[in-house]
C-alpha cells in the first residue's frame, strides 16, 4: 500500500493485527477498503466523518451514563470505518457461537431444573449455591421447547497468535444489538459500493428471525400455563419489551429496538399480574401479555420474590412459574454472566453435546477453589480480578497497575471472601483501523490502530439458534485503553461479514393474518404513553408559544424606541411576565399598570438569556422539557420525526451567555420553523390511532389557554395599541394581509382570531377540533370533558362580529376566561380520568 494511506497506522508488534499480516502488508479482505480510500479525493472522508457525526445527532443516538453528575447522555461514538471479517473466518465464529449458546442453554436448563450436573461432581455446589445470581424462587420453571437462554451475547477477544477466545458471556438480558443495527443504518450510506462489492450481509434478517421466535412461543404460551385463552385463528400474542426506564444506560437502543419488532417499550408499572397472568395496564382495559423481552436484570424483575425494586412486577416470578408468561431470557440466567463456569465449560460441553468446546474461554480462575485462590493470588500481576456477581459501576482491578498498599488491599479481600471472585488472564486485544481526523490530537487525519472486542449476538429459534452476521465492534478511545466498556467513553464500529453466497433467510411458519384480525386502532396503548403523548403535545406548542412572544418582544425591543411604542408594548411585556419570561416579583402589587417598569436593557438581556439559557424559564428550558417527555416516546416516532426534534435542539448555552441580537432572533427563526416541521409530522405523518388523539388533544388544549389569554390581554390594552404583535403572534400576518391589504384594525382581527374555523390558530377552530378530539376519545373511553367545551363553543359561534367584536368589550373578555377556564378543567379532568387512575365509575376497574 502506499505509504500515505498508513503513515501514521502503527500496526502493534506483539499483538494480533487485523488490518496488517506479521509481513507489514494490508490483508486480504482489507485490499479492496483501503484501496478505495487511496484513490479518492482528500475531502470525501472528511464528508463521510460529517455525515457520520450529523446522522448521529439527527437520530438522537445516545448512551446514558447513570454515574455523570448532569445526567446528560452521551452521543454515541461510531468510527466511519467498519470492521471486516472473511466468510472463511466468520463460519468459524458462527459455530463455536452457536454450539457455545446451545451449552448454556442446557446447563441454565439443568441448574434450575435437575440438577444433574451438581449431583455428577461436574460443578462444585458452593459454585451454584452460594452465588448471588442463582435465584431460588425460579427453580423448576417451565421453559417451552426447552429453552431458557432466548437471546445470548458472547465478548470476544482476538489474542496475539489470532485466535478469537471468550471474554464474558451476557446472558441475563444482553444489550447492544440494537446499536450495531444502528451502526449499519449510519454507515451504509457512506460506503454503498463497497457494500455490495464486499457482499456484506445484511443484519434485518436476524431481528425479523427474532421477533418471528417470540411470536411462536407467545402462541404456545397461550395455549399453554394453568389460565389458558387460546388465540383466535390468526390473532397474534402480545410481546412486549421491559426496560428499567429512561435512565439507563441503553435507553436509546431499546427503544429503537422496540420501534424496529413493532413491540411496546413497557415500564415495570405498566404490566400487573392478576391471579397469576401478565397484563398490559391499556387506555382499553387489560391486555394479556404473553412473552416479555427484558431488559431489566434478574432480580430487578419481580419486587416481591426477587428484590424491592421499582422496574419489576409484583408477581411476574410466579406467573412464569404456572406457564401464563414467557420471559425471555429466563429469571435466573444471570448465573451464567460472571465466568465462574469457565473452568468448567469444556467437560460440561462433553458431557452435554458430546463434542469439545469450539471456542476457548479466557483462562479463568474461581478463587473459591483454594488451589485456584493461591494461583491467582502468587501470579497477581497477570491477572484481572473481577467480582462474580458483578453490579453496574464495578470496575475490573488490574493486578500489575496496583501498589504494595493497594496489593495487600486486595490480596485481604480475596482471602477473606474467596468466593466473591474471580481472575482472569490478562489479554493483549488485537488492533483494528480506525479513522481520525486529527482535531483531538493535533495530528493530521488519517489511520491509526486501537484495540477492539467484539460482541457477537445469537437469539433461540424453534430449530436452534441463529447469529447475527455481524456484531457490535466495541473500540477503545485511546492507545493503551484496555477496558472496552461504552460506560467508560468507549467508541463502536460497524462489522462487517462477507457472504461467500446469498445467505439462506431464517423464516418460521406461522398462521397468516386472517381478515377477521385486521386491527386499525392500538390496542396495546398503555396509560402511560397516552399521557406522555399528551403532555408532548402540551410542550411542543408551549414552545412555539414561547419562541413567538420572545420574537415580537424582542423584534420591539430591537426597532422601536421606548418613546415611540404604543399601548401594546405594556401588554407585551404582561404576557412575557406571565410565561416567566420576566421576573414577576420586580412588579408592583397593581399587575395590570400600563407603565414598564423594567428598564429596555433589563428586558432585552432577561429574555436573550430566556432563549439559550435553561437554567431559566424560557425557549431553552421548554425545548429541554419536550425532549424529555420524547424520550419517553422513543419507539412511538419515526427516524424522520425523530431528525426534526434533534434539529430542534440548541447547544447549552455557557453560564451568563446571551446571544447577540442577530443571533438570537436566527435561534428563534430556527426554533419555530423546526416545531413547525415537528407539528408537519404529527399531522401528516401519524397514523389517527388513540394515541395521536391524546397528542392532539395536548396541542389543542395549550394552544386554547394561550390564544385566551393573549386575546384577554389585547381587549384590555389601550386603543391606539399596534395589533401587528397580536397578528404575528397567532401567526396570521400573512392571511390578514392577504384579504385586508390594510393596516390591522380591532374588527377583522378579532373576527380572524375568534370566528374564522378556516384559520388554525382562531378560538373557533381550536374549540371545534378539540371537541372532535374529545368525541374520538369518547367513542372508546367514556365521556371525557365535551360537555364543559360544546355550551362555550355553541356561544362563541353565535357571536354577532357587528356587535360583539369590539376593543374593550368586557363580555367578550368574560367569554375568553371562561374558555380558558374551561380547558383548565378539561385537561385536569382528563389527567384523573385516564392517568391518575382514582376516578370512579366505569374506570374504577379500569387497569393502571
Amino acid at each position: 500500500m502506499p505509504d500515505s494511506l498508513l503513515a501514521s497506522y502503527l500496526a502493534a508488534p506483539e499483538g494480533y493485527d487485523e488490518l496488517l499480516d506479521p509481513g507489514g502488508a494490508p490483508r486480504a479482505h482489507w485490499r479492496a477498503l483501503l484501496a478505495s480510500l487511496e484513490h479518492e479525493a482528500p475531502a470525501m472522508m472528511r464528508q463521510r466523518l460529517d455525515m457520520v457525526r450529523r446522522q448521529v445527532r439527527e437520530n438522537g443516538v445516545t448512551y446514558n451514563v447513570p454515574a455523570d453528575a448532569d445526567g446528560k447522555r452521551r452521543p454515541w461514538d461510531l468510527n466511519v470505518l467498519p470492521l471486516v471479517l472473511p466468510h472463511e473466518e466468520w463460519s468459524g465464529i458462527e459455530a463455536a457461537i452457536v454450539q457455545r449458546a446451545t451449552l448454556l442453554n442446557r446447563i441454565l436448563g439443568d441448574l434450575y431444573g435437575e440438577q444433574a450436573l451438581l449431583a455428577e461432581g461436574l460443578l462444585p455446589p458452593a459454585l451454584v449455591h452460594g452465588h448471588a445470581g442463582f435465584l431460588r424462587p425460579c427453580h423448576g420453571m417451565p421453559h417451552l421447547d426447552g429453552v431458557a437462554l432466548h437471546s445470548y451475547a458472547a465478548d470476544l477477544v482476538r489474542g496475539p497468535d489470532g485466535r478469537w477466545w471468550v471474554m464474558a458471556d451476557r446472558t441475563q438480558a444482553p444489550s447492544g444489538a440494537g446499536y450495531a443495527l444502528e451502526n449499519r443504518a449510519i454507515i451504509a450510506p457512506t460506503f454503498p459500493d463497497l457494500l455490495r462489492q464486499l457482499k456484506v450481509q445484511p443484519l434485518s434478517p436476524f431481528f425479523a428471525t427474532m421477533r418471528d421466535s417470540m411470536v411462536h412461543w407467545g402462541r404456545l404460551c397461550a395455549a399453554g400455563g394453568d389460565a389458558p385463552a387460546p388465540l383466535a385463528d390468526g390473532e397474534m400474542p402480545l410481546v412486549v419489551l421491559l426496560t428499567p426506564g429512561e435512565r439507563t444506560g441503553s435507553h436509546y437502543e431499546q427503544a429503537y429496538l422496540a420501534r424496529h419488532l413493532g413491540l411496546p417499550l413497557v415500564e415495570g408499572g405498566d404490566l400487573t399480574v392478576r391471579d397469576g397472568v401478565v397484563y398490559l395496564k391499556t387506555l382499553a382495559g387489560l391486555q394479556r401479555v404473553h412473552v416479555i423481552m427484558r431488559r431489566v436484570d434478574d432480580d430487578c424483575c419481580d419486587p416481591l420474590e426477587l428484590d424491592a425494586s421499582l422496574q419489576g412486577v409484583a408477581g411476574l416470578t410466579h406467573a412464569a412459574q404456572r406457564g401464563n408468561v414467557l420471559v425471555a431470557n429466563s429469571l435466573g440466567s444471570g448465573l451464567l454472566e460472571s465466568g465462574v463456569l469457565f473452568g468448567y465449560l469444556q467437560a460440561l460441553c462433553q458431557r452435554l453435546l458430546g463434542e469439545p468446546l469450539n471456542m476457548p474461554s479466557v483462562a479463568t480462575w474461581w478463587c473459591g477453589e483454594p488451589a485456584a485462590l493461591d494461583t491467582v493470588v502468587r501470579e497477581l500481576d497477570r491477572m484481572v480480578i473481577k467480582p462474580t456477581a458483578p453490579k453496574t459501576g464495578q470496575a475490573s482491578v488490574f493486578g500489575r497497575h496496583l501498589d504494595a498498599e493497594a496489593r495487600a488491599a486486595l490480596v485481604a479481600a480475596l482471602r477473606a471472601r474467596p468466593n466473591d471472585y474471580l481472575a482472569q488472564e490478562v489479554v493483549r486485544r488485537s488492533l483494528a483501523p480506525v479513522w481520525q481526523d486529527g482535531q483531538g490530537d493535533g495530528n493530521a487525519p488519517g489511520l491509526r490502530a486501537r484495540a477492539i472486542g467484539l460482541r457477537v449476538f445469537a437469539c433461540a429459534t424453534p430449530n436452534g439458534y441463529v447469529v447475527m452476521p455481524g456484531g457490535l465492534t466495541r473500540v477503545a478511545t485511546g492507545p493503551d485503553t484496555r477496558v472496552l466498556s461504552m460506560q467508560m467513553g468507549g467508541a463502536s464500529k460497524d462489522t462487517w461479514v462477507q457472504a461467500r453466497a446469498r445467505p439462506a433467510p431464517h423464516r418460521l411458519q406461522r398462521p397468516a393474518i386472517a381478515a377477521g384480525n385486521l386491527v386499525r386502532e392500538d390496542a396495546s396503548l398503555s396509560s402511560r404513553t397516552a399521557e406522555n403523548l399528551l403532555w408532548f403535545g402540551r410542550h411542543s406548542e408551549r414552545c412555539e408559544n414561547i419562541a413567538r412572544l420572545l420574537r415580537v418582544a424582542l423584534d420591539i425591543l430591537f426597532n422601536e424606541r421606548f418613546d415611540q411604542r404604543g399601548a401594546e408594548w405594556p401588554t407585551v411585556e404582561a404576557l412575557c411576565i406571565w410565561c416567566g419570561l420576566l421576573d414577576a416579583g420586580a412588579r408592583p402589587a397593581a399587575q395590570d399598570q400600563a407603565a414598564a417598569i423594567f428598564s429596555d436593557a433589563e428586558i432585552e438581556s432577561a429574555l436573550r438569556l430566556a432563549v439559550v439559557s435553561p437554567a431559566v424559564p424560557g425557549l431553552a428550558r421548554q425545548q429541554q422539557q419536550l425532549h424529555r417527555t420524547a424520550d419517553h416516546l422513543h419507539e412511538r416516532f419515526s427516524v424522520d420525526h425523530w431528525r426534526a426534534l434533534n434539529r430542534m435542539a440548541q447547544p447549552a448555552a455557557a453560564p451568563g451567555e446571551r446571544p447577540s441580537p442577530s443571533d438570537v432572533m436566527t435561534i428563534l427563526d430556527d426554533a419555530i420553523a423546526a416545531l413547525m416541521t415537528v407539528g408537519g409530522f404529527a399531522l401528516d405523518g401519524m397514523t389517527r390511532d388513540l394515541g395521536w388523539h391524546f397528542m392532539s388533544l395536548g396541542r389543542r388544549l395549550e394552544r386554547l389557554q394561550f390564544q385566551s389569554l393573549a386575546l384577554q390581554r389585547a381587549l384590555a390594552m389601550g386603543q391606539d395599541g399596534d395589533l401587528d404583535w397580536l397578528l404575528e403572534l397567532s401567526d396570521s400576518t400573512l392571511t390578514y394581509r392577504t384579504r385586508y391589504r390594510a393596516r390591522p384594525e380591532w374588527l377583522p382581527v378579532l373576527d380572524l382570531l375568534l370566528l374564522d374555523d378556516t384559520n388554525p390558530r382562531s378560538i373557533l377552530f381550536q374549540m371545534n377540533g378539540l371537541l372532535s378530539t374529545l368525541n374520538k376519545i369518547a367513542q372508546t373511553q367514556g365521556p371525557c370533558g365535551g360537555k364543559l367545551i360544546a355550551p362555550l363553543r355553541h356561544e362563541l359561534a353565535a357571536l354577532d362580529p357587528g356587535r360583539d367584536l369590539s376593543h374593550g368589550n368586557a363580555l367578550l373578555s368574560d367569554l375568553l376566561n371562561r374558555i380558558g377556564q374551561a380547558s383548565a378543567t378539561v385537561s385536569e379532568q382528563v389527567s384523573v380520568q385516564f392517568f391518575s387512575y382514582t376516578d370512579t365509575g366505569r374506570n374504577k376497574d379500569r387497569a393502571a
